[in-house]
């Protein structure tokens, strides 16, 4: 079983309309498929460290009998457009990258081993994850480690998640 679900819809008149009514998008966001209730969340990204998460999980999810979230938080560039004497428009330019990590995902072979989905999201990928596991009652999220320059100055956002998350969080080096 492979799929994925797009939380935000490609028409942006739907989000206008879900933002009018809180409510309606509220109950939007929570619809999720009850036989990943209790699962694993991964983030996921195509870098080698989370590819290692990946792994773990699909282990993680074999043996305890649960589905596999795969949880890609996209990159979401607010961009200016200047439109000739009007002021300038801030606009939400997707990342398709999630398309392409979905077409990857449904190829790979050691994912026929347990129930997964493809979940994307923009934002905050601490606060995304930690959604995610909240809105699937899941029981532990699974990350990759970040290594680096920016992970020092920033911090590391499995430290990040690790310190704020309500449920297991393991970190894959």
């Amino acid at each position: 079983m492979a799929g994925h679900e797009f939380s935000e819809p490609a028409d942006r008149k739907r989000i206008a309309d879900q933002m009018a009514d809180p409510e309606a998008a509220e109950e939007t966001r929570h619809s999720c498929d009850p036989a990943f209730q209790h699962g694993v969340v991964v983030g996921f990204d195509g870098s080698m460290s989370s590819e290692r998460a990946l792994a773990y999980a699909i282990g993680m999810a074999r043996r305890s009998g649960s589905g596999l979230i795969i949880v890609h938080v996209a990159n979401r560039l607010p961009t200016t457009v200047w439109a000739g004497c009007e002021p300038p428009v801030f606009v939400d330019v997707p990342d398709h990258r999630t398309e392409v990590l979905g077409l990857e995902l449904a190829c790979a072979d050691h994912l026929s081993e347990v129930p997964w989905i493809l979940v994307e999201r923009g934002g905050d990928i601490c606060h995304e994850l930690e959604e995610v596991g909240r809105e699937y009652a899941a029981d532990a999220i699974v990350v990759g480690s970040t290594h680096g320059l920016v992970g020092r100055i920033f911090g590391s956002v499995a430290g990040r998640l690790a310190r704020r998350a309500q449920r297991p969080v393991v970190v894959i080096p």
